[in-house]
């Protein structure tokens, strides 16, 4: 399979480069929503578009069970900063996590399946908007579910690419891998008045202070100290000039966490904080969005993805995947059926061009393509293999 995969590289390296010199906003995939389609039909492929907005579903196999692949397709509102002649032409918008080696690679799984007799079905899922959500606060893994492209897989499988990590490795594990991610905006309302005369008003300035110091004991005072959570402020906006002390400061932040006891435990937490506004002779306002949960790799396509990666790889390529705190929606198609998402190295050895995740200097070592490729039709074969019998 690696061999078989490592044959198609110009052309995966020609689809991602085409894709990146034309990045598309989530729910924007027009263009490559497109190319995805053209390259299925030419596979013989049966395909869904317009699947959540501008999702793209290929269907491959007539029989059997159910193994589906996801990859995301959108791009980010970042102005890419790298000289290199494919990069972005579109102002302001670069795929700078690495949504388009994932699409290029599983069109590459597409091609390489295609060709073989399976015990079974692929369903290929080219996802819209993992970054972002739409004004319904749906992200495209929750608008694939919504119109049912989950129905009746069996497993699901994935890869997200890791610049950290150097080409020809991979890391994967089951269990909690990303963490649940959510948003709260918070509003601590006080009395506005002259900045001379503070004891004529009630400072939402100085009550904001009392209550940033309150969430940011939430970790360190109030969650068991062995379970990882993060509770960050990244927005803090109030006042408008020196010597005016304004009537309210708008806080918003986000929410981490590992497990959903913990998760519902810091929503509690974070209110509680606030509360510490009307202790003040102050109020407030508080609005937390759930956002995407844990992201659990089933242990069993885990084990069964760390297999195929040594067996093409060998047993040095393959590292034990460590839970981060970013999010990833690939958690909402896992809530349908079990699967796994691995992260595949892609990090220039003799380079200074790979960057970090959502960085205007972000790149992907090309050679990681095939890599990809290989261990995620090896894995679906395989399942289907085991599943059939």
């Amino acid at each position: 399979m690696l061999k078989e995969a490592q044959a198609l590289k110009d052309t995966l390296v020609q689809l991602r480069r085409a894709i990146h010199q034309h990045p598309e906003l989530g729910f924007k995939e027009v263009q490559t929503a497109r190319l995805v389609t053209e390259t299925l039909a030419s596979l013989e492929l049966k395909v869904d578009t317009g699947v959540g907005k501008t999702g793209v579903i290929g269907h491959l196999g007539q029989d059997g069970p159910t193994v589906a692949i996801r990859a995301d397709m959108d791009a980010l509102p970042i102005q890419e900063q790298n000289d290199v002649p494919y990069a972005s032409r579109v102002p302001g918008v670069m795929h700078a996590c690495g949504h388009d080696a994932h699409t290029a690679i599983a069109l590459g799984v597409a091609m390489l399946l295609s060709k073989m007799e399976l015990p079974g079905k692929v369903r290929f899922l080219f996802q819209p908007s993992e970054e972002h959500s739409d004004e319904e606060g749906k992200s495209g893994a929750m608008r694939l579910v919504e119109e049912g492209a989950m129905a009746g897989v069996d497993a699901i499988l994935g890869l997200h690419v890791e610049p950290r990590l150097d080409t020809g490795q991979i890391k994967v594990a089951g269990g909690p891998i990303c963490a649940a991610a959510d948003s709260f905006k918070g509003t601590i309302v006080g009395q506005g008045c002259h900045g001379a005369f503070p004891h004529l008003g009630a400072d939402p300035i100085f009550i904001s202070a009392q209550v940033i110091n309150a969430i940011q004991g939430i970790v360190a005072r109030r969650l068991d100290p062995t379970k990882p959570a993060v509770v960050t402020i990244g927005s803090i906006h109030g006042g408008t000039a020196g010597n005016i002390i304004p009537s309210e400061v708008e806080l918003r932040g986000t929410i981490r966490s590992l497990n959903e006891e913990l998760r519902n435990q810091i929503w509690v937490e974070v209110e509680k904080a606030f509360e510490v506004s009307r202790a003040l002779g102050g109020d407030f306002q508080l609005r937390i969005e759930k956002g995407y949960p844990v992201l659990v790799n089933d242990p069993n396509i885990a084990e069964l993805v760390q297999q195929v990666a040594t067996d093409l790889l060998g047993a040095n390529a393959v590292q034990i995947e460590e839970p981060e705190m970013g999010a990833e929606d690939f958690s909402v198609l896992l809530g349908q059926a079990p699967g796994a998402m691995f992260s595949l190295g892609v990090k220039h050895k003799a380079s200074e061009r790979t960057c970090q995740l959502h960085s205007p200097h972000f790149d992907v070592d090309e050679k990681a393509l095939p890599i990809g490729v290989a261990v995620l039709a090896e894995a679906a074969r395989r399942y289907l293999l085991e599943k059939r019998g």
